[in-house]
């Protein structure tokens, strides 16, 4: 059965696309920590990152990395964390997080709340195509 981001991916459940390769995809996170929060997947499904092939981590690192990069643009931050955790969806995600600071990555803290227009626009800034 294809997970939530299986789906995500395939187009079956709709997501503020931020970027899409043959073998990766990135959308915003629905929740999230900072303003351009994004998940970065690989289409294959593997519920452990480190079950991934080499080749699979490295290409994801590297498509993650064009993210980054424009994420750090986008929002002027002084870095943007790379952080792989969460056991509540079998499948291997990064977590991409624009922060100044290591209180801005902290999950326990309340998420923004972002309407459908502003999730749109952010999503459109930081797109890499």
């Amino acid at each position: 059965m294809a997970t939530i981001f299986s789906k995500i991916a395939q187009g079956e459940i709709p997501s503020y696309k931020v970027a899409e390769n043959e073998n990766y995809y990135a959308f915003l996170d629905i929740n999230p920590l900072a303003e351009g929060h994004t998940l970065v997947i690989p289409k294959r499904e593997e519920d452990y990152i480190f079950d991934l092939t080499d080749d699979e981590l490295a290409g994801m690192v590297k498509f993650a990395k064009s993210i980054a990069q424009r994420q750090k643009e986008v929002f002027g931050c002084k870095k943007v964390a790379m952080i792989v955790l969460g056991l509540e969806v079998p499948h291997a995600h990064i977590h991409l997080i624009p922060m100044n600071n290591e209180a801005d990555v902290d999950f326990r803290k309340p998420k923004l709340q972002l309407t459908t227009e502003e999730f749109s626009v952010i999503a459109e800034k930081i797109r890499v195509e």
